[in-house]
């Protein structure tokens, strides 16, 4: 098989720019721990009407790594079905693809494209990440973008990896593949931005880098970046939307000041874990008590201390959103 020489010619298809919401996957609290596709269907439902450009599905916030497959494609296929219920037939769904080696990363990116998905959200395996040099890491994106049926979004997020990072040279390199189209920066990496913003001005091909934090989204957009995909936007999409709307209005200080107010609740949600950013969201969205969890063994986010913080940082923050939501 060919890798680096990209035995397929493809249409190279872009990500699309925006606002693109990691959905958070909810459980039923039983034994089985199975989807509860009533409390899924109403938080997809909301998050498609609020206005976001698209969907991440099983991305780090919806508990990838404890998803099977064909849950995988149950997601998108619901999400498919309320988005066109609501007109969007072509609503943007992006699959997070997880997975301890590389063949099984290639068979969720052919589920991904059967069931209905339009890109794949690819974290490299780090099981083994002390073994992962870089020449192996570009093998593996290398290899998968070879084998997707679907364009891949390389997810740069060296917390949940060992530490292994697609530093700028690894992405001048994997831009040029056919059909990668972009990366999500949760590394922090502004510089990054900048320097793939460099590489599109010399280029046909645009390759879209996304912030994978709120915090520092008009920091991306200025560098070149083309939007954000954050598990913030899972209580407060309206929000993101705005911030998003008036830095390309060229109301760049507007934008900057809105961002500096959600700074608050970010680190609420983001130092919670995705256990505490579960909860925060099912009380907040309204949700049963039955959804608050994550998949066992993830250990259930019941310390009223923390609880408490959660709850002191984000909700002040709900006015802000409920705001938005009421302007026509």
């Amino acid at each position: 098989m060919q890798t680096n020489g990209h035995s397929e010619t493809r249409t190279m298809k872009s990500y699309p720019p925006g606002i693109h919401a990691p959905s958070i996957t909810f459980f039923k609290d039983d034994d089985r721990q199975d989807i509860d596709w009533e409390v899924q269907g109403t938080h997809l439902e909301y998050l498609i009407t609020s206005g976001v450009h698209g969907v991440v599905l099983a991305g780090s916030s919806g508990e990838s790594a404890t998803l099977t497959q064909d849950e995988k494609g149950q997601l998108i296929i619901k999400t498919r079905e309320i988005a066109t219920a609501h007109g969007k037939p072509n609503f943007p769904i992006t699959i997070g693809c997880l997975a301890g080696c590389t063949r099984d990363i290639i068979d969720q990116t052919i589920i991904g494209h059967r069931s209905g998905a339009d890109y794949a959200l690819v974290l490299v395996p780090g099981i083994f990440h002390w073994a992962m040099h870089q020449k192996a890491i570009l093998d593996f994106f290398n290899e998968v973008g070879d084998r997707s049926p679907i364009p891949i979004i390389i997810y740069n997020f060296p917390g949940i990896t060992g530490g292994l990072d697609v530093n700028s040279d690894m992405l001048e390199i994997l831009s040029k593949h056919p059909n990668i189209c972009g990366v999500k920066l949760t590394c922090g990496g502004v510089g990054k931005i900048t320097r793939i913003a460099a590489l599109n001005s010399k280029n046909e091909k645009q390759f879209a880098a996304v912030s994978g934090q709120s915090d520092w989204m008009v920091g991306a957009l200025t560098g070149g970046g083309s939007g954000c995909i954050s598990g913030v936007a899972n209580l407060f999409p309206k929000v993101l939307i705005e911030i998003y709307d008036l830095y390309n209005a060229g109301k760049v200080a507007e934008a900057t000041e809105l961002q500096t107010a959600l700074g608050t609740p970010e680190w609420g949600i983001s130092t919670s874990d995705v256990n505490g950013m579960k909860w925060i969201v099912a009380k907040l969205r309204g949700y049963p008590d039955s959804a608050l969890h994550c998949r066992r063994p993830f250990p259930r986010y019941d310390d009223p201390e923390k609880q408490a913080r959660s709850t002191r940082l984000v909700a002040p923050f709900l006015k802000v959103e409920e705001e938005l939501s009421s302007r026509k």
